[in-house]
């Protein structure tokens, strides 16, 4: 009579894995939750909508750095989530996380970094003259007090519950 052994990783722990990748979410930005501002009535999340795509209501250009941000590492992320979903084929979600977290850090880097280099449209006249009566010295767009740009981070999402987020 024959018998078959299995070894390693079952069936049933390749597709846990692969389910749990499935509705697991990397994202980048400012969460809407916990962005409330000391010196502003909109939230950082606000804010960055409005950076991101401008308003012509006020007179404010867009200043694209969260797409961008992303789009310039996509090689990287592109990678991380491959090793990802290698991860969650060999059963291994531990290490599943530790590529979409991987991926994450370096989105948030990159938008922070976007950010920090500053290359964007100038800020206008008016703006650089209320910072200065303000004690500002940059005239960096997108950095005043420095509070949306420390804001960026990246949460992973399994569904509607957060499994990890970038520590501060």
């Amino acid at each position: 009579m024959s018998s078959v052994t299995s070894t390693g990783v079952g069936l049933i722990d390749i597709l846990e894995a692969v389910s749990q990748l499935s509705k697991t979410d990397v994202l980048v930005g400012v969460p809407d939750s916990g962005a409330e501002r000391t010196d502003s009535e909109l939230t950082n999340a606000q804010i960055g909508y409005l950076l991101e795509n401008g308003s012509p209501a006020t007179n404010l250009p867009p200043r694209p750095h969260l797409v961008r941000g992303v789009e310039e590492v996509q090689g990287f992320i592109s990678q991380q989530l491959t090793k990802a979903i290698d991860a969650a084929l060999d059963g291994n979600q531990k290490k599943m996380y530790f590529y979409l977290n991987t991926a994450g850090m370096k989105a948030m880097s990159s938008v922070k970094n976007i950010i920090n280099e500053g290359d964007f449209i100038p800020l206008a006249p008016a703006t650089i003259r209320n910072r200065l009566s303000r004690g500002r010295t940059s005239t960096k767009p997108l950095v005043d007090t420095g509070q949306y740009r420390n804001s960026q981070t990246y949460i992973v999402m399994d569904g509607d519950k957060e499994v990890n987020r970038a520590q501060s």
